[in-house]
């Protein structure tokens, strides 16, 4: 089995992979990627021979396969279809944010239960009342929801979830979902990340002071 940490590294591959093809660059070695990322040589190429290795020694990866290769193990050779539950702030930001696209995943719609919001326009999409969710996901073919409603509203839109055979759920809010082992989670908890970095920050104020 794949451990999660080499798992959670496999996005920043991905990402720095696309900026050197960005800048056309065709071929890197381990070294002058670990240089990049901030990660050991070995520990890129033990993370990459999980998966069957992809280098040849003295050749280095060649950047356009190695990509191609990482896109099939996280999922996005193909494309994902999401749609954003709750039109605040995070809402809005989700849906505008064009790095989604490049990468697979179509924002289709968003949706929410203030009927101030509904009909106003995110971008390109028009926010939907959360009552045409269900209908939506079927004829849509949803395979994402991403999550931004205030906790209260967590448990009706997870029952929609549930109801309309969502596979995944990208879930932002301060809650810890409770859904059935055919859903997979994602938590994104913003305030526990700050709440880390202030932990951080405080002691490497303490390092420097010692």
């Amino acid at each position: 089995m794949i451990s999660k940490a080499v798992i959670s590294r496999l996005p920043r591959y991905y990402r720095y992979l696309g900026e050197l093809i960005e800048n056309g660059v065709e071929r890197i070695s381990s070294d002058d990627l670990s240089r990049m990322m901030n990660v050991t040589a070995s520990q890129i190429r033990q993370d990459l021979n999980n998966f069957g290795g992809f280098g040849q020694q003295g050749y280095g990866y060649n950047v356009k396969f190695l990509y191609g290769e990482i896109a099939k193990i996280l999922g996005v050779e193909k494309t994902h279809n999401v749609v954003v539950v709750g039109a605040g702030n995070l809402g809005h930001a989700i849906c505008k944010y064009q790095g989604f696209i490049k990468r697979g995943f179509n924002m289709l719609g968003i949706f929410d239960v203030n009927p101030q919001l509904i009909g106003k326009s995110v971008g390109e999409l028009e926010i939907l009342p959360l009552n045409e969710l269900k209908d939506f996901i079927a004829e849509e073919n949803v395979d994402i929801v991403a999550l931004t409603t205030p906790k209260e509203a967590v448990d009706n839109v997870v029952e929609i979830c549930e109801e309309s055979g969502i596979r995944a759920i990208w879930n932002f809010t301060p809650v810890d979902l409770k859904t059935s082992p055919s859903i997979l989670v994602e938590n994104v908890h913003l305030s526990d990340s700050l709440l880390t970095l202030s932990y951080n920050l405080k002691n490497s104020r303490n390092d420097r002071m010692e």
